[in-house]
Protein backbone atom coordinates (compact mmCIF):
# COMPACT_ATOMS: atom_id res chain seq x y z
CA UNK A 1 0.00 0.00 0.00
CA UNK A 2 1.18 3.29 -1.02
CA UNK A 3 -0.19 7.04 -1.25
CA UNK A 4 -1.28 6.56 -4.85
CA UNK A 5 -2.99 3.61 -3.85
CA UNK A 6 -4.55 4.78 -0.88
CA UNK A 7 -5.93 7.91 -2.80
CA UNK A 8 -7.42 5.43 -5.44
CA UNK A 9 -9.25 3.53 -2.85
CA UNK A 10 -10.20 6.41 -1.08
CA UNK A 11 -12.14 7.97 -4.29
CA UNK A 12 -15.46 9.07 -3.95
CA UNK A 13 -17.90 11.14 -5.57
CA UNK A 14 -17.90 15.17 -4.35
CA UNK A 15 -21.33 17.08 -5.34
CA UNK A 16 -21.00 20.10 -2.95
CA UNK A 17 -18.60 22.46 -3.03
CA UNK A 18 -17.29 25.21 -1.00
CA UNK A 19 -16.90 28.83 -2.43
CA UNK A 20 -13.40 28.51 -2.73
CA UNK A 21 -11.72 29.36 -6.31
CA UNK A 22 -8.75 26.90 -7.83
CA UNK A 23 -5.95 28.73 -9.01
CA UNK A 24 -5.23 28.80 -12.29
CA UNK A 25 -1.50 27.16 -12.33
CA UNK A 26 -3.43 23.89 -10.43
CA UNK A 27 -6.25 24.18 -13.28
CA UNK A 28 -3.34 23.83 -15.83
CA UNK A 29 -2.04 21.30 -14.38
CA UNK A 30 -4.58 19.03 -14.38
CA UNK A 31 -4.91 19.59 -18.09
CA UNK A 32 -1.06 19.20 -18.38
CA UNK A 33 -1.95 15.61 -16.23
CA UNK A 34 -4.71 15.00 -18.81
CA UNK A 35 -2.52 15.23 -21.95
CA UNK A 36 -0.22 13.04 -20.59
CA UNK A 37 -2.50 10.19 -20.24
CA UNK A 38 -2.47 7.43 -22.89
CA UNK A 39 -3.97 8.29 -26.23
CA UNK A 40 -4.92 5.51 -29.01
CA UNK A 41 -2.30 5.89 -31.82
CA UNK A 42 -0.70 8.93 -30.95
CA UNK A 43 -4.16 10.73 -31.98
CA UNK A 44 -5.00 12.64 -28.95
CA UNK A 45 -9.15 12.98 -30.21
CA UNK A 46 -10.43 14.74 -27.40
CA UNK A 47 -10.95 18.32 -26.16
CA UNK A 48 -11.43 20.28 -22.83
CA UNK A 49 -13.84 22.69 -22.69
CA UNK A 50 -13.22 24.34 -19.15
CA UNK A 51 -17.02 26.61 -18.55
CA UNK A 52 -17.01 29.48 -17.02
CA UNK A 53 -19.44 31.89 -18.22
CA UNK A 54 -22.17 31.67 -15.60
CA UNK A 55 -25.47 31.52 -18.20
CA UNK A 56 -23.30 28.41 -19.77
CA UNK A 57 -23.28 26.73 -15.87
CA UNK A 58 -26.46 27.19 -15.10
CA UNK A 59 -27.47 25.70 -19.05
CA UNK A 60 -26.15 22.69 -18.29
CA UNK A 61 -27.36 22.59 -14.58
CA UNK A 62 -30.59 22.61 -16.70
CA UNK A 63 -29.84 20.28 -19.11
CA UNK A 64 -28.64 18.17 -16.35
CA UNK A 65 -30.95 18.43 -13.61
CA UNK A 66 -28.19 19.01 -11.16
CA UNK A 67 -28.36 22.26 -9.37
CA UNK A 68 -24.53 21.31 -8.21
CA UNK A 69 -23.30 21.51 -12.00
CA UNK A 70 -23.26 25.19 -11.57
CA UNK A 71 -21.62 25.44 -8.11
CA UNK A 72 -18.54 23.66 -8.52
CA UNK A 73 -15.39 26.12 -8.76
CA UNK A 74 -14.67 24.81 -12.40
CA UNK A 75 -17.25 22.60 -14.97
CA UNK A 76 -15.51 21.07 -17.79
CA UNK A 77 -16.83 19.02 -20.88
CA UNK A 78 -14.89 16.36 -21.96
CA UNK A 79 -15.55 16.42 -25.34
CA UNK A 80 -15.06 13.40 -28.72
CA UNK A 81 -12.93 15.08 -31.23
CA UNK A 82 -12.27 14.28 -34.48
CA UNK A 83 -13.20 17.50 -35.79
CA UNK A 84 -9.21 18.94 -35.06
CA UNK A 85 -7.68 15.87 -36.93
CA UNK A 86 -10.29 16.43 -40.26
CA UNK A 87 -9.30 19.38 -40.16
CA UNK A 88 -5.40 18.63 -40.43
CA UNK A 89 -6.44 15.56 -43.02
CA UNK A 90 -8.20 18.28 -45.13
CA UNK A 91 -5.29 20.73 -45.03
CA UNK A 92 -3.24 17.99 -46.10
CA UNK A 93 -5.36 17.00 -48.95
CA UNK A 94 -6.68 13.98 -47.24
CA UNK A 95 -10.49 12.10 -47.22
CA UNK A 96 -11.99 12.70 -44.14
CA UNK A 97 -14.88 9.93 -44.36
CA UNK A 98 -12.83 7.29 -42.12
CA UNK A 99 -13.55 9.74 -39.05
CA UNK A 100 -17.08 8.84 -39.26
CA UNK A 101 -16.51 5.49 -38.51
CA UNK A 102 -17.61 3.25 -35.32
CA UNK A 103 -13.96 2.42 -35.12
CA UNK A 104 -12.05 5.84 -35.04
CA UNK A 105 -15.39 7.29 -32.71
CA UNK A 106 -14.19 4.31 -30.21
CA UNK A 107 -10.77 5.47 -30.36
CA UNK A 108 -11.68 8.49 -29.53
CA UNK A 109 -14.10 7.88 -26.85
CA UNK A 110 -11.02 5.81 -25.06
CA UNK A 111 -9.08 8.79 -25.70
CA UNK A 112 -11.61 10.92 -23.37
CA UNK A 113 -12.14 8.83 -21.04
CA UNK A 114 -8.39 8.22 -19.87
CA UNK A 115 -7.81 11.66 -19.89
CA UNK A 116 -10.67 12.30 -17.67
CA UNK A 117 -9.63 9.90 -15.37
CA UNK A 118 -5.82 11.38 -15.11
CA UNK A 119 -7.80 14.82 -14.21
CA UNK A 120 -9.87 13.31 -11.55
CA UNK A 121 -6.52 11.41 -10.16
CA UNK A 122 -4.71 14.78 -10.22
CA UNK A 123 -7.18 16.83 -8.82
CA UNK A 124 -7.52 14.56 -5.58
CA UNK A 125 -4.03 14.67 -5.02
CA UNK A 126 -4.34 18.57 -4.99
CA UNK A 127 -7.54 17.82 -2.06
CA UNK A 128 -9.89 18.84 -4.50
CA UNK A 129 -13.07 16.61 -4.93
CA UNK A 130 -14.72 15.78 -8.76
CA UNK A 131 -18.26 13.96 -9.68
CA UNK A 132 -18.44 12.83 -13.30
CA UNK A 133 -21.75 14.19 -15.26
CA UNK A 134 -22.94 11.90 -17.55
CA UNK A 135 -26.22 14.06 -17.03
CA UNK A 136 -25.48 16.39 -19.44
CA UNK A 137 -26.25 13.46 -22.04
CA UNK A 138 -29.68 14.49 -20.98
CA UNK A 139 -30.21 16.29 -24.32
CA UNK A 140 -26.97 16.30 -26.32
CA UNK A 141 -27.90 18.43 -28.68
CA UNK A 142 -28.61 21.30 -26.78
CA UNK A 143 -25.12 20.62 -24.90
CA UNK A 144 -23.37 20.58 -28.94
CA UNK A 145 -25.51 24.36 -29.76
CA UNK A 146 -24.40 25.69 -26.46
CA UNK A 147 -20.81 24.95 -26.68
CA UNK A 148 -20.88 25.13 -30.68
CA UNK A 149 -19.10 21.25 -30.99
CA UNK A 150 -18.39 21.34 -35.00
CA UNK A 151 -18.82 18.39 -36.47
CA UNK A 152 -17.01 15.34 -35.55
CA UNK A 153 -17.21 16.12 -31.81
CA UNK A 154 -19.67 14.79 -29.20
CA UNK A 155 -19.67 15.70 -25.66
CA UNK A 156 -18.70 12.40 -23.60
CA UNK A 157 -19.63 13.61 -20.07
CA UNK A 158 -18.97 17.03 -17.80
CA UNK A 159 -16.97 16.74 -14.73
CA UNK A 160 -17.75 19.36 -11.51
CA UNK A 161 -14.27 20.15 -9.89
CA UNK A 162 -13.68 22.36 -6.17
CA UNK A 163 -13.05 22.24 -2.91
CA UNK A 164 -15.12 19.61 -1.24
CA UNK A 165 -18.27 20.56 1.24
CA UNK A 166 -18.93 16.98 2.36
CA UNK A 167 -17.13 14.22 3.09
CA UNK A 168 -19.93 11.08 2.17
CA UNK A 169 -19.19 7.30 2.63
CA UNK A 170 -17.08 5.27 0.83
CA UNK A 171 -19.56 3.40 -1.98
CA UNK A 172 -19.40 -0.47 -1.60
CA UNK A 173 -18.09 -2.26 -4.77
CA UNK A 174 -18.44 -5.72 -6.50
CA UNK A 175 -17.00 -8.57 -4.96
CA UNK A 176 -13.94 -9.12 -7.14
CA UNK A 177 -14.62 -12.20 -7.93
CA UNK A 178 -17.59 -10.83 -10.01
CA UNK A 179 -15.27 -8.28 -11.87
CA UNK A 180 -12.18 -9.91 -12.17
CA UNK A 181 -11.73 -13.34 -14.44
CA UNK A 182 -8.88 -15.43 -15.17
CA UNK A 183 -8.93 -16.66 -18.83
CA UNK A 184 -11.87 -16.58 -19.76
CA UNK A 185 -15.38 -14.86 -19.02
CA UNK A 186 -17.56 -16.50 -15.72
CA UNK A 187 -21.38 -16.00 -16.21
CA UNK A 188 -23.63 -15.71 -12.94
CA UNK A 189 -25.18 -19.01 -12.32
CA UNK A 190 -27.53 -17.47 -9.71
CA UNK A 191 -26.33 -13.96 -9.69
CA UNK A 192 -29.32 -12.95 -6.96
CA UNK A 193 -27.83 -15.47 -4.31
CA UNK A 194 -24.23 -14.32 -5.55
CA UNK A 195 -24.86 -11.14 -4.52
CA UNK A 196 -26.78 -11.11 -1.52
CA UNK A 197 -23.93 -10.09 0.75
CA UNK A 198 -23.18 -7.17 -1.66
CA UNK A 199 -26.96 -6.22 -1.58
CA UNK A 200 -26.86 -6.11 1.98
CA UNK A 201 -23.72 -4.06 2.16
CA UNK A 202 -25.42 -1.09 -0.43
CA UNK A 203 -28.52 -1.34 1.59
CA UNK A 204 -26.79 -0.22 4.54
CA UNK A 205 -24.60 2.27 2.38
CA UNK A 206 -27.99 3.90 1.68
CA UNK A 207 -29.36 3.65 4.98
CA UNK A 208 -26.61 5.19 6.51
CA UNK A 209 -25.63 7.79 4.80
CA UNK A 210 -26.27 11.69 6.02
CA UNK A 211 -27.59 13.20 2.12
CA UNK A 212 -30.18 12.00 0.00
CA UNK A 213 -31.04 9.19 2.09
CA UNK A 214 -33.27 6.06 0.11
CA UNK A 215 -32.63 2.78 0.96
CA UNK A 216 -32.07 0.30 -1.90
CA UNK A 217 -29.98 -2.58 -3.28
CA UNK A 218 -27.34 -2.87 -6.01
CA UNK A 219 -29.86 -5.33 -8.07
CA UNK A 220 -32.65 -3.26 -7.46
CA UNK A 221 -30.72 -0.43 -9.14
CA UNK A 222 -30.47 -2.64 -11.93
CA UNK A 223 -33.76 -4.07 -12.80
CA UNK A 224 -35.17 -0.52 -12.16
CA UNK A 225 -32.79 0.74 -14.51
CA UNK A 226 -33.72 -1.78 -17.26
CA UNK A 227 -37.43 -1.43 -16.78
CA UNK A 228 -36.74 2.12 -17.34
CA UNK A 229 -38.39 4.48 -19.99
CA UNK A 230 -35.52 6.73 -22.02
CA UNK A 231 -36.28 10.25 -22.33
CA UNK A 232 -37.13 11.37 -26.29
CA UNK A 233 -33.61 13.08 -25.89
CA UNK A 234 -31.81 10.20 -25.15
CA UNK A 235 -33.65 7.78 -27.66
CA UNK A 236 -32.37 10.09 -30.46
CA UNK A 237 -28.67 10.19 -29.13
CA UNK A 238 -27.74 7.92 -32.28
CA UNK A 239 -29.51 10.20 -34.68
CA UNK A 240 -27.46 13.01 -32.87
CA UNK A 241 -24.10 11.34 -33.58
CA UNK A 242 -24.86 10.43 -37.21
CA UNK A 243 -26.09 14.24 -37.36
CA UNK A 244 -22.49 15.43 -36.11
CA UNK A 245 -20.97 13.34 -39.24
CA UNK A 246 -19.91 10.18 -36.52
CA UNK A 247 -21.31 6.39 -36.34
CA UNK A 248 -22.07 7.05 -40.37
CA UNK A 249 -20.48 3.18 -40.49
Amino acid sequence: MNETIKQLLNHRSIRSFTDQQIPQEQVNLLIRAAQHASTSNFFQQYSIIDVTDPAKKQALAKIGNQHYIAEAARLFVLVVDLHRNAKIAEAKGQQTDILGSTDFFFRAFSDTVIAAQNIVVAAESFGLGAVYLGSILNDPQAVIDLLKLPKYTFPAFGMAIGYPNQSPQLKPRLPQENVYFENEYHSAEHPLEDLKAYDHDVNQYYDLRDANRRVDTFTNQIAKAVSGKQSENKKKMMDTLKGQGLFTY
